[in-house]
């Protein structure tokens, strides 16, 4: 059975190390084009090492960076980029930057922290922020301020979408319950829902209702938290393939059109994580 099949090779340009295919994109509801491949930026902590993590994926051909206000490295990811994209010819308008809404922020709070992510960010506008948890921090889940204080988020998201501070707005870790309760009373529509998703965590009924809604859905830990790159089934397919276990797991979303955002500081992971777009997998 044959479990992998080669496609054309992306060129690449060595006296540039830059990548001469561009990344495969998927169609928000706002029109935009999101790049299927991301750079997760969770745990980059430190100027310098956020510089590396971001010259090293530009490089390798990412334009997609997604990071979050619980990260704590929005001013350095901003820095970096700002700093680099001259390095490759790039514009404000070649790359797409996502953000997050951190929990403490949730109600009230979400107009001034999403513009305090702006800010930080040091840019004109975000391309996609998300509401990064459906609860708020320090109440239990149970607390009836939590399904208050969603709603009151995703007014104020959608007046900066308005403003078009926000080109984008969308939600992470919502399960079905909270994602139909959000589509009844919204007035804009969710462009993207962001979620834990692998071959062991296949999110079936969230795919479905994206689907049904046309909210775009995109994927984090990937590799599930790094334990299903010892999976023996992804061994035998990553052997066969001649390919890593993460290209494997990453190659295995991607091929259903789902983003994905594997998060390294390592320049040569981050470069072998982009190399998902000239292999196919089998059915």
């Amino acid at each position: 059975m044959h479990v992998c099949l080669s496609l054309p090779r992306t060129r690449v340009d060595r006296s540039s190390r830059l990548v001469m295919g561009p990344v495969p994109c998927v169609s928000l509801n706002t029109g935009a084009q999101m790049p299927l491949l991301g750079l997760g930026t969770y745990k980059l902590v430190g100027a310098q090492t956020v510089l590396q993590a971001v010259d090293a994926a530009l490089a390798a051909g990412y334009r997609s960076f997604d990071t979050a206000a619980v990260y704590r490295n929005e001013a350095d990811v901003g820095r970096a980029l700002k700093e680099l994209m001259p390095k490759y010819g790039l514009s404000r308008e070649d790359v797409f930057i996502t953000s997050k809404l951190g929990p403490k922020d949730q109600g009230a709070g979400a107009m001034a922290a999403a513009l305090h992510s702006l800010s930080e960010l040091d840019l004109d506008w975000i391309d996609l922020y998300l509401i990064h948890w459906p609860g708020t921090q320090g109440l239990e889940v149970s607390d009836h301020r939590n399904p208050e204080n969603r709603p009151v988020s995703w007014s104020a998201l959608e007046q900066l979408q308005i403003q078009g501070k926000l080109k984008a707005i969308g939600v992470s870790n919502y399960t079905p319950h909270h994602l139909r309760a959000l589509l009844r009373d919204c007035t804009v529509v969710p462009a993207l829902l962001q979620v834990e998703f692998h071959p062991r965590l296949p999110q079936v009924q969230l795919r479905s209702l994206c689907a049904e809604e046309g909210v775009v859905f995109q994927a984090y830990s990937s590799l599930g938290r790094g334990e299903l790159c010892s999976d023996p089934v992804v061994l035998q397919v990553s052997e066969a393939c001649e390919r890593t276990p993460a290209q494997v797991l990453l190659r295995w979303a991607v091929q259903q059109d789902i983003g994905v955002l594997p998060k390294s500081s390592c320049p040569e992971r981050i470069r072998t994580n982009a190399s998902i777009f000239d292999f196919s997998l089998s059915s």
